[in-house]
Parts: structure tokens; C-alpha cells; sequence
């Protein structure tokens, strides 16, 4: 199945090379890197280390993840997401997408082994709407962490509209609705090698972005029913 890996960046020059060192030769079809308006070099690493840029000069997590999307070569039949940060292991790409290859799911959340690099505080955004999923529709979800791949045309169905933080939660809450086949697989979380928090670095923080993230499973819910 051709795959697209797309890795949104905002000033992660300092961890973007390395990352794209360890993605495994021949997993992926096609590298993107979506430079979000970055003042450092995170483009120029990137394009250096043989990935291609694309440039979203619109701030926001969505935006950056629907411009991937938007460049994604003609015929890619698989997506996969994956934070420039170096906080998850790229080795990895082989168990997360192969759920979706051996036809078993649509859609694969990387599930993050939480642990001390992850405080308590950073997840409850992401365990809320975990718990919001497994009420209304009936599916057991532990993370909806940013590590995942999803089949093309679901992604399609979708309609994703979120351009900021809420992007990650409105395309599972949306899969779900659909009836769509999830599922999760153990992935490494670890500290960030570069960059700096957009959401969860604080207790204030990650309680806002815990309160956006289930106003984002909320207006996902009733657009799709």
C-alpha cells in the first residue's frame, strides 16, 4: 500500500535530522515535513536530510497536519502522522501500520506508554476524550496520542475541519462515528529532543488544552451524529 508519512515541524531543528535518519528505508513511500513557520533552520534540516518541504505559514497543529495531507503524492493510500519533536521512535512505523496492511483496521492509534516522561497532567486531555469515545461508542481507546496511521479515503470521509490542537481528537472522535475499525498499538513516548511544548508543557496548560480537547470531541460528535 502506498504511504505517505507526514512529520508537522514548528522550530525543531535540533531533533528534526536525527529523526529522519531513523525512519526505516522502504516503510514509507514518501517523506513530508511541514514546516509550520519556523524561525529556526527546521526546513533546511529537513530538505537536507532528504525529506520534502512543504511550508504552512498558518500556525496550528491542524493546519500543519492538512497541508501534509494536501501534498501527499497521487495515490497514497495510507497516511501516517508522526510529531517532529523526536519524542516517539520512528523505528517503529513497521507495528503501527501493520494493523492496516494485513487488512485488520482502518485506522491504528499509536498508544503511548506512559510513563515519568509523560506526567499525569500532560495525558488528562487525552484520556478524557478516551473515556468520551468509549461512552458513546462503545470503543475501548486508552491514548489518542499523534502517532497513527489511517487508510486515505477514510481520512477523506471525514471532513476534518480542526486546524489547531483539536485536529488529533476530531479525526478519532469522526472514525468512530463511522464505524470505523481502530486500533491501538504500544508505542514509546519520550522526552522531546527539540522544540518546545504547544500544549501540555504546564499544569495550566495541559488543563486548557484538556478543556479544548473535549469541546473538540464534543463538536466532532454532533457534526457526524
Amino acid at each position: 500500500m502506498k504511504t505517505s508519512l507526514v512529520i508537522p515541524a514548528l522550530n525543531e531543528a535540533t531533533s528534526i535530522g536525527a529523526l529522519l535518519s531513523r525512519v526505516p528505508h522502504g516503510v514509507v513511500d514518501e517523506v513530508i515535513v511541514v514546516d509550520n513557520g519556523s524561525s529556526d533552520e527546521t526546513a533546511e534540516v529537513a530538505a537536507r536530510a532528504g525529506a520534502r518541504v512543504v511550508t504552512e505559514p498558518r500556525r496550528g497543529y491542524g493546519s500543519a497536519c492538512w497541508a501534509g495531507v494536501t501534498a501527499c503524492g497521487p495515490g497514497a493510500e495510507v497516511i501516517v502522522f508522526l510529531d517532529g519533536d523526536g519524542s516517539q521512535r520512528p523505528e517503529e512505523l513497521p507495528s503501527v501500520l501493520a494493523p492496516i496492511r494485513a487488512g485488520l483496521a482502518d485506522f491504528v492509534l499509536g498508544a503511548r506508554r506512559l510513563g515519568g516522561e509523560h506526567p499525569a497532567h500532560a495525558a488528562l486531555g487525552t484520556r478524557l476524550v478516551a473515556w468520551f469515545i468509549s461512552r458513546r461508542y462503545g470503543r475501548r481507546l486508552t491514548d489518542i496520542g499523534p502517532f497513527r496511521a489511517i487508510r486515505a479515503d477514510l481520512l477523506r470521509r471525514l471532513r476534518m475541519r480542526d486546524r489547531a490542537f483539536g485536529w488529533p481528537v476530531e479525526m478519532v472522535v469522526k472514525a468512530a462515528a463511522l464505524g470505523s475499525r481502530i486500533v491501538e498499538v504500544p508505542v514509546f513516548h519520550g522526552p522531546r529532543l527539540g522544540g518546545e511544548s504547544k500544549v501540555s508543557g504546564t499544569v495550566v496548560g495541559s488543563a486548557r488544552a484538556a478543556y479544548g480537547f473535549l469541546r473538540a470531541a464534543l463538536r466532532a460528535a454532533a457534526e457526524l451524529g
